[in-house]
């Protein structure tokens, strides 16, 4: 099919998915809970995100999804670099502590934390922790589309991940394989 054939929405058009039912339909897509963390000239923050996946291999790539109106925007955006850390099924209070409005100091004294290449805040016990520096950025909507290559990555391979699905927390149970 080529471009073309595509039927692109304009801006202009009005929307064609009510807003609470993409919402909707939304929570039926199940994720990985990350903490996004950063450290540099404009301080620490973090946030909990469940908008991040992996674009391409070569170069290693994450694209991480980041609300203009939060108020750690301005501080990713400033020090340019991010630590994207999925979190452990042990890790449910902590992923709402950072989701929420708790100060950036007590969020990051709830656990344990240390740095990789670019000084952004890796988790102790994540089931892994990609560091990042931001390579480009793009604005859609309310977000802004993060592009990270990854120059890092520690990893846990015996500890359960966390999803999170139709608006609650479900653990991933690692199993030994079949055979």
């Amino acid at each position: 099919m080529s471009l073309a054939n595509l039927n692109i929405v304009s801006p202009v058009q009005p929307l064609l998915v009510p807003k609470q039912d993409y919402r909707d339909a939304m929570a039926r897509l199940g994720a990985a809970v990350n903490i996004v963390t950063t450290d540099g000239p404009q301080g620490r923050a973090g946030f909990t995100a469940t908008a991040v996946c992996s674009v391409t291999d070569e170069p290693p790539t994450l694209l991480v999804c980041l609300n203009r109106s939060g108020s750690v925007y301005p501080i990713f955006k400033a020090n340019g670099t991010l630590c994207v850390n999925t979190l452990s099924s042990e890790h449910k209070a902590l992923s709402n502590l950072f989701g929420g409005k708790t100060g950036m100091q007590d969020r990051f004294a709830a656990a344990c934390w240390s740095t990789l290449i670019t000084g952004s805040p890796a988790l102790e016990g994540a089931v892994v922790s990609f560091d990042c520096r931001i390579a480009s950025i793009n604005t859609v909507g309310t977000h802004d589309v993060l592009l990270c290559e990854v120059v890092a990555i520690e990893r846990q391979d015996d500890v359960d991940g966390l999803v999170y699905f139709n608006r609650g927390y479900q653990d991933l149970l690692t199993s030994a394989p079949c055979g």
